[in-house]
């Protein structure tokens, strides 16, 4: 028998305003969230996205995070771009490996029965 673990969140990023103090520059707000930046660039992973009863609402995998992320709110063709409004908190694990990131993102899925993911769901 296979043990998996979902590993703790790396980031976690919520939904909020920004405070400007002095001549802090202004940062454009995506969905009402504007830390995207602490989101590494260079790092590969799963993304879960959360809705304000904390519940997963999908959750995805990239080589990438952050762009991925970002592509989350921009693309017509992200299956999360009819539930955009939705998402209240984002979560990313850092995962390099390709093959753990496939096995993660299948298991999350289907242990915390995401809402809007349709592909590798075996729960239904």
């Amino acid at each position: 028998m296979i043990n998996i673990k979902i590993p703790e969140a790396d980031i976690s990023i919520k939904q909020r305003k920004q405070v400007i103090e002095g001549d802090e520059a202004i940062i454009p707000e995506i969905y009402g969230f504007i830390d995207f930046h602490l989101i590494p660039r260079d790092k590969g992973g799963i993304i879960l996205f959360y809705n304000e009863k904390d519940e997963v609402i999908f959750v995805g995998k990239a080589r990438k995070l952050r762009q991925r992320v970002k592509k989350h709110f921009e693309d017509n063709v992200s299956p999360i771009k009819e539930h955009r409004n939705e998402v209240k908190k984002i979560e990313a694990i850092f995962v390099e490996d390709a093959m753990e990131r496939d096995i993660y993102e299948t298991y999350i899925i289907n242990t915390l029965h995401a809402k809007y993911n349709i592909d590798k769901v075996f729960y239904k």
